[in-house]
């Protein structure tokens, strides 16, 4: 995807569904997502700098729930893996920091700008760009993307992490997941994701949800990995 022009889907998405004083800018340091009322800064993908480079530069990843419920690729291999709920590429980044070539699914438009952006200005990148060439990302609706997988396009993992309805008595959520509410709603998660996700997957499916949470679906997990707050269900893949 182009670094400076804004993709028409995006730009569409804005025109038709004005996301609550939300608009899309481009500087210097790329694309950024801006509140037009000036109450949060603006918010961009970066895996150049910041908590993910200090991750990065530190080893911090390789002890952390996420790696151990994904599994650890073989030394000198990058199995496939699908993020197939993109985001904003943090959890994307750490795989692909693992090992994995991870392929990252993002059905908003606007999200899928923000993350194409990043992933292209951390490829430029000293630090980040040999983990930023194993991620790709497309403009997506994941369920139907998963279920049309050829068997030899099928990865090794599939990698979920839903947007979890927001909860009316919590505190204010922090900046980014302010940004995401306003440009996603509360949206509930697809029922059929999972499911599709199972079919898809060669060996797992990775659902990170909070810690208390009940499961993604009636589907009980083989195991979860718990960490602090956050919970990490497996479904181990039955051929």
């Amino acid at each position: 995807m182009p670094d400076r022009p804004l993709p028409a889907a995006a730009q569409c998405a804005f025109d038709a569904h004005p996301a609550g004083g939300l608009t899309l800018a481009h500087d210097a340091g790329g694309w950024s997502l801006q509140d037009q009322g000036g109450a949060l800064g603006p918010l961009r993908v970066d895996f150049a700098s910041g908590a993910l480079a200090y991750r990065r530069a530190h080893g911090k990843d390789r002890q952390q729930g996420l790696g151990r419920a994904a599994g650890r690729p073989v030394r000198g291999e990058t199995p496939d893996l699908i993020d197939a709920t993109g985001g904003l590429g943090t959890d994307g980044f750490v795989l692909a920091h693992l090992g994995w070539q991870v392929t990252l699914l993002e059905r908003s438009p606007v999200l899928a700008t923000l993350l194409a952006d990043g992933v292209a200005r951390g490829r430029r990148d000293a630090g980040a760009s040999a983990i930023c060439r194993r991620m790709r990302v497309l403009h997506r609706e994941a369920g139907a993307y998963l279920d049309r997988l050829t068997p030899a396009e099928r990865p090794q993992v599939v990698y979920l992490d839903p947007m979890y309805p927001a909860d009316p008595r919590s505190a204010l959520p922090g900046r980014e997941m302010q940004y995401l509410r306003r440009l996603l709603g509360n949206t509930p998660p697809d029922p059929e994701l999972l499911p599709a996700a199972c079919r898809a997957a060669l060996h797992r499916v990775v659902v990170k949800r909070p810690a208390a949470a009940p499961p993604l679906s009636d589907m009980a997990p083989s195991h979860a990995i718990r960490m602090g707050g956050t919970r990490f269900d497996v479904y181990l893949v039955r051929p």
